[in-house]
């Protein structure tokens, strides 16, 4: 590594999209990526769209309990 960078050409924001979305990687444990693999596929339905409706439904409880 260099002492000192030069930014002085730098442009602030230069990648910046306003109300671009952000989207987290969920990294699964390997069981739980088992067990949501084999009910989306038994069901027909894609892991993500699974685990969504799962979570959402998971939600909704703590939001009831509450």
């Amino acid at each position: 590594m260099r002492d000192e960078y030069d930014f002085s050409k730098g442009q602030r924001g230069k990648f910046h999209r306003k109300g671009a979305e952000l989207h987290l990687p969920v990294y699964l444990d390997a069981d739980v990526q088992t067990a949501l693999s084999a009910l989306a596929n038994a069901k027909g339905v894609d892991i993500s769209a699974l685990a969504n409706d799962l979570l959402k439904k998971d939600i909704e409880l703590i939001q009831i309990a509450r």
